[in-house]
């Protein structure tokens, strides 16, 4: 995708979102868009994946949040970082793409990826939540969901495998598997711009009816 075509659909997206946005709030919005050009002029960043993440940071601006995008923590980079007062958040954007060379290992290559970004990064911030499009189920793995106290070591086991199959550059550690958590998921609507902020466990319940 061209630049011009990047910046239509992006100005496109915050059109949809500008009637709900006061003069503070879009003005943030505006800078983010910046972000977003800049880094696809370096070929960094890609529309579908970036219009989620705007419709994402929408919601956390209008929470009070002041958000960063693509924003760099150590030796890795997450897709948004929110801090208000003393709370930090972290949303990891997840829209289900599996690339080629995974055509034929889809579903453990994405439960690999969405374990992957519940560790790797939730120990950054106060809260982790991952950000997909309303009509992608994730499959979250349920030790994740459960307390860290509550985690035995052979479900540990099993997400360290799990990541290790596709995330060595750095690996994912056993102490940062004990310890991670998500807080929530984040449904986004682009065609709307909205965002319907779930619980994971209602997340994993209303999954559950349908049929995952």
């Amino acid at each position: 995708m061209g630049a011009d075509k990047f910046r239509e659909d992006v100005e496109t997206v915050l059109g949809k979102m500008r009637h709900e946005l006061n003069g503070e709030e879009y003005s943030k919005m505006l800078a983010l868009k910046e972000r977003l050009m800049d880094l696809n002029s370096h070929n960094l960043v890609k529309i579908n994946h970036s219009v989620m993440e705007l419709v994402s940071a929408k919601h956390l601006i209008q929470n009070g949040f002041d958000v960063e995008l693509e924003h760099y923590l150590d030796e890795v980079s997450c897709d948004i970082y929110a801090v208000k007062g003393y709370g930090s958040v972290i949303v990891e954007v997840e829209t289900g793409f599996v690339p080629p060379e995974h055509a034929v290992d889809p579903l453990i290559y994405l439960r690999a990826r969405i374990a992957s970004k519940i560790t790797r990064y939730s120990g950054f911030a106060n809260k982790f939540m991952l950000a997909t499009p309303p009509y992608y189920i994730m499959e979250i793995p349920p030790t994740l969901t459960k307390p860290p106290r509550f985690r035995k070591e052979d479900e540990v086991s099993v997400i360290k495998g799990l990541c290790d199959l596709y995330y060595t550059s750095p690996p994912v550690s056993v102490e940062e598997i004990r310890n991670a958590r998500i807080h929530s998921i984040l449904a986004v609507d682009v065609d709307s711009a909205s965002v319907r902020e779930w619980e994971v466990n209602e997340y994993l319940g209303k999954a559950a009816l349908w049929g995952v």
